[in-house]
């Protein structure tokens, strides 16, 4: 979305900073600015880097200050530490601030992980763009503001698509995947004829069966605003989790329990274990075959990944007593496939 010249000046940025000194849009005047909202678990954000960290290298040396505000969605996005490990292992080396309150977030009346806003020398807001896509677009304004700097300055072609999902209109033929699924009742549901028994440690039994995109228990669970956190005790009683999806791609942000420094989820998918064709990045087989995850720090882990878009039963067992699950992300194009 292009924006007027000299019509909207940039809210003010501040708190605490990664990668950076603390800095300020008025520090930051006479160069070009790209500030980027998002969360290190937003699947949507984690398709984005690929771009914005190659932006801030091709580009920083003729004028271009990329600058993330990382903006939680989830409790444990507030730790320093857990931020650091996310950003040197996407490759982000340009400045974070933490904006663990939502104070620049509200400040530019954004809704959405992740937005980009390309500010320009005299700080005002020249582009704006709301969630994936547009890489090309945003790209072209970058380059429009650094030759109105520098109107003989050399400049790269814009980049190809790092996947072909990513092409210009290539979305158009992706499936409509199941929407995001929290899993805390603050924002979830459940199939369960009761629903949640909320900030309680209860015992749920199936008897609804699948219903499209609404999580149904089993066991012991206990049900707190943002996440649901296993209850099992008994490995012959586990905490279960059974959902009805359609999509490609499967995600769960997860985080291990605060006791233990690791945790496991069994994952099946149609009642089967996971085949090697359709394993996520981080399923691990045992020696009985089955599918599952280690779960050892706060994170979105990668479920499913299957060539083609598919309607299926996941089910999730665990005895990690304490783990927590905070959310299902979907996909229906696949990265790196034609």
């Amino acid at each position: 979305m292009r924006i007027e010249p000299q019509s909207v000046h940039a809210p003010e940025i501040g708190a605490v900073w990664l990668n950076s000194p603390p800095l300020t849009l008025r520090q930051l005047r006479g160069s070009i600015v790209l500030l980027d909202f998002w969360d290190f678990t937003c699947v949507n954000c984690i398709r984005t880097l690929p771009y914005v960290t190659a932006w801030h290298r091709r580009y920083r040396d003729l004028g271009l200050n990329v600058i993330g505000i990382h903006a939680p969605e989830f409790y444990f996005s507030k730790a320093p530490e857990v931020i650091e490990r996310g950003m040197a292992e996407f490759g982000i080396e340009y400045p974070v601030m933490l904006d663990n309150d939502y104070a620049v977030w509200k400040l530019f009346a954004n809704r959405y992980w992740p937005t980009k806003y390309l500010i320009d020398p005299q700080g005002y807001m020249r582009y704006a763009h709301f969630g994936e896509g547009a890489y090309g677009e945003t790209e072209e304004a970058i380059q429009e503001l650094l030759r109105e700097q520098s109107p003989r300055v050399s400049l790269p072609p814009i980049m190809a698509p790092v996947r072909p999902m990513d092409a210009p209109g290539a979305l158009a033929f992706c499936p409509q995947p199941s929407p995001e699924i929290y899993l805390g009742h603050r924002r979830g549901r459940l199939a369960n004829a009761d629903g949640f028994k909320e900030d309680d440690l209860h015992r749920y039994d199936l008897g609804a069966g699948p219903q499209a995109d609404t999580p149904e228990l089993a066991g012991l669970w206990n049900s707190l605003p943002d996440c649901l956190t296993v209850g099992s005790r008994d490995a012959s009683d586990p905490s279960r989790l059974c959902l009805l999806y359609s999509a490609a791609e499967v995600n769960l942000v997860l985080c291990p329990s605060i006791s233990l420094p690791k945790g496991r989820i069994d994952v099946t998918d149609n009642g089967a274990p996971i085949p090697v064709a359709m394993r996520g990045a981080d399923i691990s087989v045992d020696a009985q075959g089955q599918t599952f995850v280690t779960v050892d720090r706060p994170r979105l882990y990668r479920i499913i990944n299957r060539s083609s878009f598919e309607t299926a039963l996941l089910e999730i067992r665990s005895l990690t007593t304490g783990l927590q699950l905070f959310a299902f992300t979907f996909g229906s194009c696949l990265e790196g496939r034609g």
